[in-house]
């Protein structure tokens, strides 16, 4: 097919058309490997081609080039960029671009970008050109980074609102008002106002931490309207009064809607260039590098909340956690089920988490009440390995053993067992993990003392009581903790 394409093409026959179709069949890999191989002797079949009369020709070209990647096209690219003048071709040399080595183009690269940001332009060209701006901008900051700020508002007054488990929101609420602060609890988590944000940078229990500033009111959920709020609100005043630093903020829009993808990516678009033109640049919006998030939640009457988020103010609660595993739980989960747990804790208690996956469970254990020896056993070698490095980065002792639990023995005995359970998925079939509970609570005495406890996290919260009752093993709590899907954590006493 590859072939006969390129016969097409250097017999000059709708040329246009044989680009596109040529761009369409090398997404299979083998064409892809064909085309390469034909291109490596014949980079002048294309290079001409950047000349046409034919704008789209022209463009479909520089696109064929991004996509080969070959040394050769970048600098004929670059030449044709400088030369083109139908501004709808310009972005996709620039498109194109991306996919080569250009950092000795920086230089002009910023030199075209400052013109552009600087000069007039005809309304019928913004369009245009702000997509070629924005292009330029990519291909700068792909290559160099952004400016970060420094956050300097630690002790400035903040309207706080942290996202929560949502059946947990009052136990954050109730940790925060021993802190001496006055939260109030909604649908998805709890608002606070504090002049002081270092002891929110040590709670372990929220799940995200947005700022909402004064002057975002909530409003209804479309564009002409959230733009103007946006202009209204001086949001750029409050992030430089957050922040040290002369350069632009930039950022990102995170949508929060049911709305269809379309409605949503036109949106984005629209906010985004009337913040970028009304706020000198000073605003700029960089979807893969960003220090700033503009949250846009939309809720059920069809309003919605604008929230900030700074990714200038680190979240190091839970910076141990380097390694993973597509079944790990997640740090702030463990956090939270440990602090829910940690009234049925013993001091000093000997702990073992018989599925320690990465060790999640076990570290935040620790975290929230000291334990004298933890034990994590796991039947995959790469979680155990896992697992020690992040126990490393936590400064903790951990032991971990890698074997099946079923088979596990040890010289004394436990007080306590911290887990997260297996659940169906996969080739892991629901009957599977039945089995597993049933094994599990008949294996447990000759490892558990008899004022032993058994906490568990489960997504089989009936048959685990069903399971431990008939094994002799009393419920003394439960918490339900995510609703879709349905988990549990329960505490269970011999």
């Amino acid at each position: 097919m590859i072939d006969a394409l390129l016969t097409r093409l250097k017999d000059g026959i709708e040329i246009r058309q044989t680009l596109s179709k040529i761009r369409q069949a090398i997404k299979d890999e083998e064409a892809f490997s064909d085309l390469y191989n034909v291109m490596w002797d014949q980079t002048n079949l294309l290079i001409p081609l950047l000349q046409s009369e034919d704008a789209k020709t022209r463009k479909n070209t520089a696109l064929l080039m991004g996509d080969l990647a070959m040394d050769d096209f970048l600098e004929p690219l670059f030449t044709a960029y400088q030369k083109e003048e139908t501004l709808f071709v310009r972005g996709s040399y620039l498109t194109a671009m991306k996919n080569f080595d250009y950092e000795e183009l920086l230089p002009k690269l910023h030199k075209q970008y400052d013109k552009l940001c600087t000069q007039k332009t005809a309304e019928e060209n913004k369009k245009h050109i702000e997509e070629e701006i924005r292009l330029l901008r990519e291909l700068i900051i792909e290559e160099e980074g952004i400016p970060m700020h420094t956050f300097t508002g630690m002790n400035r007054k903040h309207q706080c609102v942290l996202l929560t488990n949502r059946n947990h929101a009052d136990f954050v609420a109730t940790q925060l008002t021993e802190l001496g602060l006055k939260p109030t609890v909604f649908s998805a988590g709890v608002h606070v106002v504090t002049d002081a944000l270092e002891p929110l940078l040590s709670l372990r229990t929220y799940q995200e931490m947005l700022f909402e500033p004064d002057m975002l009111k909530p409003c209804s959920f479309d564009a002409k309207t959230i733009v103007s709020m946006l202009l209204q609100s001086d949001l750029l005043t409050f992030l430089q009064q957050d922040h040290k630093g002369d350069t632009p903020f930039y950022y990102r829009i995170e949508l929060k809607s049911n709305k269809d993808l379309r409605f949503k990516s036109d949106l984005t678009k629209k906010i985004a260039s009337t913040l970028e033109l009304e706020s000198n640049r000073m605003l700029l919006n960089s979807p893969s590098h960003y220090e700033i998030e503009l949250r846009i939640i939309e809720n059920e009457e069809g309003n919605c909340s604008i929230m900030v988020k700074y990714f200038t103010l680190p979240d190091h609660r839970f910076s141990y956690r380097t390694e993973s595993v597509a079944a790990s739980i997640k740090p702030t989960d463990a956090a939270l089920l440990a602090a829910l747990a940690q009234p049925y804790m013993a001091e000093d208690a000997q702990v073992l988490d018989p599925f320690c996956g990465v060790g999640t469970m076990l570290i935040e254990r620790q975290k929230i009440q000291k334990a004298n020896t933890s034990y994590g056993i796991d039947i995959y070698p790469t979680a155990i390995a896992k697992a020690q490095e992040n126990t490393q980065n936590a400064g903790q002792i951990i032991h971990y053993i890698n074997k099946d639990f079923f088979n596990f023995t040890h010289e004394y005995m436990f007080d306590e067992i911290f887990t997260n359970m297996p659940f169906a998925a996969g080739k892991t079939t629901q009957q599977k993990i039945v089995q597993l509970y049933e094994q599990f609570f008949k294996k447990i005495p000759s490892l558990l003392t008899k004022e032993g406890k058994v906490i568990l996290y489960t997504h089989n919260a009936t048959e685990a009581k069903k399971i431990a009752a008939k094994n002799s093993y009393k419920l003394l709590a439960a918490f339900p903790y995510r609703n879709k899907p349905r988990t549990d954590l329960l505490i269970f006493s011999r």
